[in-house]
C-alpha cells in the first residue's frame, strides 16, 4: 500500500510514513525542491529562494502502486523516490522508509541517498532530538567519486576542487557560508537552511548537517553547462541588479579618513594628477559612537557640501555602516526598549569589543530593518551619499559561540546565516523606496544564497597582506561566483598592517592591483602601517591645533585623532593613496587603473550577463573549458569573462610563472604583453616583470588591451 499522494496542481509528490512529511516540488525549470519534517507538516518558509514558480509543461509525476515507487520529472531532472515498509523484527513494529535518487532526464544516476545497508539500519535522513526543542538534522548522499565540486562562497583557502573537503556552515570575518554547490556531473545543489552546521564532501559520501532545524529543505537543478546551471540557480534565487557605471572604474579607501577636509583634498588630488576615480570610502568610526549612525558634525561639519563638491568632481561617496550598537549609543536604549536587538541566551549582553562594549541590531526583525534605514537616511542618504559600505555583516562576534544567540526569526543555531541577507535587504529597500534602484551597490563583508539580488558586493574580509593570502583569492573569487554571487572583490594589498615602506610589501600591493584590475570591483583598502617609528609629528598629515597626534601599537606609528575637548577617537591609519608608496608604485597602479577604464565596455557586457543570467564574472578555467581535464583543479589562473585569461603572480621575486592555456588546437590565446600566440592545451613560461599581469587573449578578443599590458 503506497503512502505517496500528488498535488491537486500535478507538480508535487508527498510520502508520509512513521512521522516524517516528505514534499517533492517542480520548482524552477529543470529544477526541484525536497522537503521533509519529522511530527510536523513541512514549513513554508521560502529563505533563499523565491516564492513558487508557475508550473512547467515539463511536470510529469508517475505512481507505481505495486512497486511502492514514484518519479517526479521537471525538464532535464528526475527524481525516483522507492518507498518501503516491513517488519522489523529487532524493533518489533513496522519500519518505513523512502529513499529518493536523482537522474539526468536520459537517466544517467547524478546522486542519491545512502541506502540502509543492510544490517546497518542506516537512514539517509536523520533527526536527532535536541531537548525540549527541535532536531540536529543530518542528510546523507551517494555522489560521483570523480565529480569536481566548486561553489560554497568564501573560505581562506587556495583549494578549488571541493571533493574531499569538509566546510563549516557558518560566517565569521573573511569567511561567507553560501551553500549552492556545482558539481561537473551536471547538478547544483542548494542547501536551503540558514542554520549553523557543516558538509563533508567525502569520497564515499556527501553529509550535510544543521546542528538545530525544524527540517531539511534543499534545491537540486540540472544542466548541460555550468552557465546553464547558474542562470537556472539566479531564476530560483533572485538576479544581481545591473551594475551603475560608477561600479566598473576604481574605488579609493584607507583605514579611515578622519575628517571632511582630508577626504575632499584626497580627491582633488587625484584630479590633479589626473588619475581616474568611480568612488571614495569614508570607513568606520565618523561617528560619535558606534549605532549612532550619523556623522560626527566636529569631524564632518557639512555633509551636504562635501557630497555636493565629491559630485562636481564626479566621484561617488560611500559610508560604512556598522551593525554594532554601543552601550553608549544616542540609539541603545531607544533600540532595546522596542526589542530590536539580538540578545544572548544567557549572561552579559555585550556581543563584542569594537572600541568600546556593543551589541547588535536585530536585522531578522523588519522593524530594525526599517528603523536603521530610517536613520541611515535622514543622517546620510539625503546628504547625498550614494553607497553604504555594511561591514561586520556575519556578524562578527566576539567569540563565535553561535549558540549563545537569539533573534527575531529565531536561534542563531537555526537561523543565523540568514543575517548577512537582511542586513543588506533593508538598505536595498530603502534605497530602491528613494528612487534609486538603478544605483544600488552596497560593499559587504559576508552573504548567504540569495544576497545577490540585492545589490551585494562582497568583499573577503579582513584578509592579510602576505603572498599567501593573494593566492587565496583567486579561489575565494572563483567559488563565490560558482555559489551564485557574481560581484566580488578584496582588499588591495590585503588588510592587516601593509607597511607601506617596505619593499616586500610594496611589491605585494602592486601584484594585488594588478589582481584587483581583474576582478568585478577594482578597490584599494587596507590598514596600512610605517615601518619607521622614528617618524614625527611632522611627517603625518597636519593636524590643526585643537587635535594631537601619538604614536600607537607597538610602536608603529599611527594616527590617534582627539577631538577638541581631548577625547580620543580611532587613529586614522597611514596613507593609502597611488602615490603614498613611492614613484614606482604609483606609476603601476596608475597603469592598472587605466587598463581597467579601457575594459569598461567589457566589464559592463560581463555585469549585464551577470545581471541577466547569473553569470559569474571571474572563472575558474574549468568554467569555460569542461572538457579539459586539466582544467578542472587549476587553482591559480581565472578566467575574467570568457574571453580573457588572468594568471597573478603570487610569489614574491618572481619575473616569471608558469601558465596553462587551456582547450585544444582550435583555440589561441594571445599574451597581451608581448602579443605572441599560442595554442590550447599546452603549459608555457609567461614573462612577468613588476609591471605586468600574464593576461591571455583567446581567439584574439583583446577587448582594446593589446599593448596596454
Amino acid at each position: 500500500m503506497t503512502q505517496f499522494t500528488i498535488s491537486p496542481d500535478g507538480s508535487t509528490l508527498l510520502w508520509t510514513g512513521d512521522g516524517e512529511y516528505l514534499r517533492i516540488d517542480a520548482w524552477g525549470e529543470n529544477s526541484v525542491r525536497v522537503r521533509s519534517a519529522r511530527m510536523h507538516p513541512i514549513d513554508d518558509t521560502d529563505w533563499a529562494l523565491e516564492s513558487k514558480p508557475g508550473i512547467s509543461p515539463n511536470v510529469h509525476i508517475a505512481i507505481d502502486e505495486e512497486s511502492d515507487t514514484a518519479t517526479i520529472a521537471n525538464g532535464e531532472v528526475t527524481v525516483k523516490a522507492r518507498a518501503r515498509h516491513w517488519w522489523n523484527g529487532c524493533q518489533g513494529y513496522e519500519a518505513f522508509v523512502c529513499r529518493l535518487s536523482f537522474y539526468r532526464k536520459d537517466g544517467t544516476l547524478l546522486f542519491e541517498e545512502t541506502g540502509e545497508g543492510g544490517s546497518l539500519n542506516l537512514r539517509a535522513r536523520t533527526y536527532r532530538p535536541i531537548t525540549g526543542g527541535d532536531h540536529d538534522i543530518t542528510v546523507s548522499f551517494l555522489a560521483p567519486v570523480d565529480e569536481h565540486l566548486y561553489g560554497m562562497g568564501e573560505y581562506q583557502q587556495d583549494t578549488l576542487d571541493l571533493k574531499g573537503c569538509t566546510l563549516e556552515l557558518a560566517h565569521r570575518n573573511s569567511q561567507a557560508s553560501v551553500p549552492f554547490v556545482v558539481s561537473s556531473a551536471g547538478y547544483g545543489f542548494l542547501w536551503n537552511n540558514p542554520a549553523i552546521g557543516s558538509v563533508d564532501f567525502a569520497k564515499n559520501q556527501t553529509r550535510w548537517n544543521a546542528r538545530s532545524s525544524r527540517q531539511i529543505d534543499y534545491w537540486v537543478t540540472v544542466g548541460g553547462t555550468p552557465a546553464q546551471i547558474e542562470s537556472q540557480y539566479a531564476d530560483a534565487t533572485g538576479h544581481a541588479p545591473v551594475m551603475p557605471e560608477w561600479g566598473l572604474g576604481f574605488w579609493q579607501c584607507k583605514l579611515r579618513y578622519w575628517n571632511q577636509e582630508q577626504l575632499l583634498e584626497t580627491v582633488r588630488e587625484f584630479k590633479r594628477r589626473d588619475i581616474p576615480l568611480d568612488l571614495i570610502v569614508i570607513d568606520f568610526f565618523h561617528w560619535p559612537h558606534m549605532g549612532d549612525y550619523r556623522f560626527e558634525s566636529e569631524f564632518w561639519p557639512d555633509p551636504k557640501a562635501m557630497c555636493d563638491e565629491l559630485h562636481d568632481m564626479g566621484v561617488k561617496l560611500m559610508v560604512s555602516v556598522w551593525p554594532q550598537v554601543a552601550l553608549t549609543s544616542e540609539n541603545y536604549v531607544d533600540l532595546k526598549s522596542k526589542n530590536l536587538l539580538v540578545r544572548p541566551e544567557r549572561g552579559e549582553d555585550i556581543a563584542m569589543m569594537a572600541w568600546e562594549p556593543c551589541t547588535f541590531i536585530d536585522v531578522t526583525n523588519p522593524a530594525t530593518r526599517e528603523y536603521v534605514w530610517d536613520k541611515c537616511r535622514e543622517n546620510y542618504a539625503e546628504y547625498g551619499v550614494d553607497s553604504f559600505w555594511l561591514d561586520e555583516a556575519e556578524p562578527e562576534y566576539g567569540s563565535y559561540d553561535f549558540e549563545n544567540w537569539r533573534y527575531w526569526a529565531g536561534p542563531n543555531e537555526q537561523v543565523g546565516n540568514i543575517y548577512p541577507v537582511e542586513y543588506n535587504r533593508g538598505f536595498y529597500e530603502g534605497q530602491k523606496a528613494m528612487g534609486r534602484e538603478d544605483e544600488i551597490v552596497n560593499l559587504t563583508r559576508c552573504a548567504w544564497a540569495g544576497s545577490q539580488k540585492y545589490g551585494a558586493l562582497v568583499w573577503s574580509g579582513d584578509v592579510g597582506s602576505t603572498f599567501a593570502d593573494l593566492k587565496a583569492q583567486i579561489t575565494c573569487a572563483i567559488h563565490m561566483g560558482m555559489a551564485g554571487i557574481p560581484w566580488f572583490t578584496t582588499d588591495m594589498g590585503g588588510f592587516h598592517n601593509g607597511e607601506i615602506e617596505s619593499d616586500s610589501f610594496r611589491e605585494l600591493f602592486v601584484r594585488w592591483a594588478q589582481f584587483s584590475c581583474f576582478l568585478p570591483v577594482m578597490r584599494n583598502h587596507g590598514n596600512r602601517s610605517l615601518s619607521e617609528p622614528e617618524h614625527t609629528r611632522e611627517d603625518m598629515i597636519p593636524l590643526d591645533a585643537s587635535h594631537e597626534a601619538i604614536l600607537y601599537e607597538e610602536g608603529a606609528l599611527k594616527e590617534m585623532v582627539r577631538a577638541a575637548d581631548g577625547s580620543p577617537r580611532f587613529y586614522s591609519g597611514a596613507d593609502n593613496e597611488p602615490w603614498s608608496m613611492g614613484e614606482t608604485v604609483e606609476t603601476i597602479l596608475v597603469k592598472y587603473i587605466r587598463i581597467r577604464e579601457a575594459m569598461r565596455p567589457y566589464t559592463r557586457q560581463l555585469f549585464s550577463e551577470a545581471h541577466a543570467d547569473g553569470q559569474p564574472l571571474v572563472r575558474g578555467l574549468f568554467y569555460e573549458f569542461p572538457e579539459d581535464s586539466i582544467a578542472a583543479d587549476i587553482n591559480d589562473e581565472y578566467m575574467f569573462g570568457p574571453d580573457l585569461l588572468v594568471a597573478p603572480v603570487t610569489q614574491s621575486g618572481a619575473a616569471s610563472r608558469s601558465v596553462y592555456l587551456p582547450g585544444d588546437e582550435t583555440t589561441t590565446w594571445t599574451d597581451l604583453h608581448t602579443g605572441q600566440v599560442h595554442q590550447g592545451g599546452v603549459r608555457i613560461e609567461a614573462m612577468a616583470p613588476l609591471d605586468v599581469i600574464p593576461v591571455f587573449a583567446r581567439n584574439g578578443k583583446s577587448h582594446g588591451l593589446a599593448g596596454l599590458i
